[in-house]
């Protein structure tokens, strides 16, 4: 059965009768094994997603790393002097922009597996087109809408979605980059106004510049998915259910 073009989409024509689609089994044999290679390339790309996220996560983590034992060691050559602050305040600024680098490349991968995962759901959901029996026996979400997304990457409680959001890479990687602005913000108050160290107004500065790192980076993350929203809309309903071929489906 081919769509005409121009003709409006139908999330069951999988379903529908005729033995071009379902009585033909040479024909069905040839869709699974289309769409089963479709599922296996979309896995492989997660897998180059995720590789990439871990490897540019690591490399940010490990050039902080650096950063930190070189402040230790001119710190501990210049006693905090003068000398330190303006290497702080040269050596930062690098650290940061490379983390929020990172940091953006991070929110675009999650937004990006969130597309695959949901072309996963859809594959599944025309398995469950050919053969509504095999309902029970999926795991995963089968459909592409925002539940069937979550299901699929195991989160199954209403709304705690929500408080997975502050537990991963790039809430890591954000919460870091906050860190690394706060004690850049309070380098250069010090270096600017030549106040003391141990003064308040450092750190003043650097929990208020803490603050708004976090606040912009949050907003990024919240614009960034629902820019991805738009862009990838669900084809079938969140609470569409397989009826057996030709069937509407049901709405609970």
């Amino acid at each position: 059965m081919q769509r005409m073009p121009g003709a409006p989409f139908d999330p069951h024509r999988l379903a529908h009768g005729g033995p071009g689609d379902t009585e033909d089994a040479s024909r069905r044999s040839q869709r699974l094994q289309i769409l089963a290679t479709e599922h296996w390339a979309l896995l492989a790309t997660r897998s180059l997603s995720w590789s990439e996220s871990f490897s540019r996560a690591g490399m940010f983590l490990t050039v902080l790393s650096g950063a930190v034992v070189a402040l230790a060691l001119v710190a501990q050559a210049t006693s905090f002097s003068g000398a330190f602050v303006l290497f702080a305040t040269l050596l930062l600024p690098v650290v940061l922009v490379m983390g929020g680098a990172t940091f953006v490349r991070l929110v675009e991968i999650n937004n990006e597996d969130a597309r695959w995962v949901a072309g996963m759901n859809r594959l599944r959901h025309a398995y469950i087109e050919m053969e509504p029996e095999l309902e029970p026996y999926f795991t995963s979400g089968w459909t592409d809408d925002d539940e069937g997304i979550a299901r699929t990457y195991g989160i199954v409680e209403h709304g705690s979605g929500f408080f997975h959001g502050f537990i991963t890479t790039p809430a890591t990687i954000g919460f870091v980059n906050a860190i690394v602005a706060s004690v850049l913000a309070a380098v250069a108050v010090v270096q600017v106004w030549n106040v003391s160290m141990d003064s308040v107004v450092p750190v003043i500065s650097g929990g208020t510049v803490f603050v708004a790192a976090i606040a912009t980076q949050a907003a990024f993350n919240i614009r960034s998915y629902a820019r991805y929203s738009r862009h990838n809309q669900a084809l079938f309903p969140p609470l569409e259910r397989a009826s057996g071929p030709g069937t509407p489906p049901t709405h609970d």
